[in-house]
Parts: C-alpha cells; structure tokens; sequence
C-alpha cells in the first residue's frame, strides 16, 4: 500500500529536495509529483525526475503569478518540454484575481495559451483559482470537452464550485487545508460532494501545513500526506486503506500513468 501526492513544488528553495523525497518514501509515499510554475524551473524539474523517476513526475507551466514573465518564445518551449518523459499535465495554470501579481488581460491571455498548448498535446491541465472562478470556469468551457482531463488543484472553494468542476469531468485535489477547522469550513462541507473516485489527495507543500498534525514543523512535507488521507478518511467516515487505494488510483488516472 502506497500514497502518491499529486502535487508537490519540490523545487521551492527551502527544500532539500533529496531528503524530502527519503522522508517521503520512508513515510508510505511513494509517487510525488512536482510542481512547476515559471519557465526557469521546467528543465530543474526534468532534472529532478531524470534523478528518481520511479518515484517521481511533474508539470510544466505557468502560475498567474508569472503570466507578466511570459514569452512568445516561452509558450512555444512549452510545447517541446511537455513532450518529454515524466510530464504529466500543463500547470500550474489559471487565474488569481486574489493577489494580481500580473494583470488580469495577461493571466487570461496566458491562461487561454496554456489551454490550447494541453488541447494539442492532449495533457491534462493542472488548475490554479483565487477569486476568479467564473472567468476561469468560462474560459475551460471552451475547450474542456476535447481536454483529456485537468484537476483543480488545492481546491478550497465551496460545494456549488465543486460541482461545477465535477460536471466538466476534473478531479479534486484536497490539502491540508481540510485540517483548518476555522479556514476549511466551505471545503469541509464541498468534501461530501466529491465521488470517491474524482478525489486526490496532495500537499502543496510546503505550503499548507495540517493545523491537525503535531508537532508543528516550519514547512509541510509529502511525508505528511498519510496524516491528511487520515484527516478526509474520518470526515468521510471512509476507511483508510480505501482511500489511500482510490486516491493512489485516481492520480494515476488523471495524469495517465501505469
């Protein structure tokens, strides 16, 4: 029995990522896959999985954040990296009308680019929201019938959003987040909608450290995944063998793996 996080940004400077991945094996999880988000970190993450590919996948795309960064010759090199082994979606991608670190025109522009890149490559899209859910939903609407699939990563939103992800035919990706009695509320009570076989489970570490795991460590982990599967399993009254199956199950599924 093995959990696989589906969603890791190992390449975030406060990991070693070596000794993450050894403290995530020797936890029970066995698949990781990395994040992506900027140009400058595609070929560290082709690097990283070259290193340990029988543990390891990842994205490569864009953050909101770093739309305003994006090039021309950028989006045509997305298309060549997401050629090779190991990738498995285009992300982390969307909109974040939270925090605007670039202008909205250029996230949607970026976005929309992102979309066609995954629709011609047929990669599933791994999804970004803040605050901008509609715009967002309208622009997969365009093309989420001939997309193989996407995800919407750390989902923290509400049961009406959920749904509306679940009636394009995207998986569910469930944090740590759901350990955040006073945060977590609208998330919590989205959990119930979510059939077992389009959730997943992942850490976004480092961010999003169970509020519900002690002792209380400076940056989340893969390793604590088993803890946050044991967290849904009781607000699910699901065993946690069954989850640990289906989430493992899933991932694999969406990102089109043995």
């Amino acid at each position: 029995m093995a959990w696989f996080d589906a969603g890791v940004n190992l390449l975030d400077a406060r990991f070693d990522a070596n000794d993450v991945i050894s403290r995530a094996v020797n936890a029970g999880v066995t698949k990781m896959c990395i994040i992506s988000t900027h140009p400058n970190e595609w070929e560290r993450a082709r690097q990283l999985y070259e290193a340990y590919p029988e543990h390891l996948c990842y994205t490569v795309g864009v953050h909101p954040h770093n739309a305003k960064d994006v090039t021309e010759q950028d989006l045509s090199r997305l298309k060549e990296v997401a050629r090779a082994p190991g990738v498995v979606a285009i992300g982390e991608c969307g909109l974040d009308f939270n925090r605007d670190f670039s202008p909205r025109p250029t996230q949607k522009s970026v976005f929309e680019a992102q979309l066609s890149i995954a629709l011609e490559l047929q990669l599933p899209v791994y999804l970004h929201e803040r605050e901008a859910f509609d715009v967002q939903v309208a622009c997969l609407q365009v093309v989420i019938d001939k997309l193989p699939g996407g995800i919407a990563h750390c989902f923290t939103g509400n049961a009406d959003q959920v749904k509306a992800y679940l009636d394009m035919g995207l998986y569910i990706g469930i944090t740590g987040w759901v350990c955040d009695e006073k945060r977590g509320g609208d998330l919590r009570e989205a959990l119930g909608h979510i059939p077992h076989d389009k959730l997943v489970l992942e850490t976004d570490a480092p961010y999003l450290f169970p509020k519900t795991l002690r002792p209380r460590k400076r940056n989340n982990e893969p390793a604590f995944l088993p803890h946050i599967g044991e967290q849904v399993s009781g607000l699910l009254t699901l065993d946690t063998d069954k989850l640990q199956t289906s989430s493992y199950a899933n991932t694999c599924r969406l990102f089109s793996l043995k």
